[in-house]
């Protein structure tokens, strides 16, 4: 049987970056005052952490976990610290000041660790992905 679960990783780094984005523009814009750097923060960020991002399904979709509320939230926490530090140096590069990188991170760790657990939640109900395949599902249950 096919294994569609690359699609499923790929989908959930577009809907994810999305969400991500706009999350990331809105608190970049009240940090620095300034709407145009909310916009080249969060649109600096698309590429690098849609990688970022995909490289961390694949690593997690190996790791069986079978309590899927712990793994939600082990799965947040990684990475919300890797998204954190990616934003705080795309944010120093881009407004050259340090202190603005660190704020714009320490907000995101309020508002994207919610914000992506809720994400988790969503696509542990959507099957997208995990049809006809014999892979374990992200939940650490075996398909039927």
């Amino acid at each position: 049987m096919k294994d569609n679960s690359k699609k499923r990783h790929i989908a959930k780094t577009i809907t994810w970056r999305l969400v991500g984005t706009i999350d990331t523009i809105i608190l970049s814009w009240i940090v620095s005052g300034n709407p145009f750097t909310g916009l080249k923060i969060g649109f600096s960020e698309v590429a690098t952490k849609m990688i970022l991002y995909y490289i961390h399904e694949r690593l997690w979709f190996k790791v069986r976990f079978k309590n899927s509320n712990k793994r939600h939230l082990l799965k947040s926490v990684t990475w919300r610290i890797l998204g954190t530090l990616d934003t705080m140096l795309l944010a120093w590069l881009i407004t050259g000041n340090p202190l603005t990188g660190l704020k714009i991170g320490l907000l995101e760790l309020v508002t994207k660790m919610a914000l992506y657990f809720l994400h988790e939640k969503v696509w542990h109900k959507v099957r997208y992905g995990l049809e006809n395949t014999d892979n374990f599902l992200e939940n650490g249950t075996k398909h039927s």
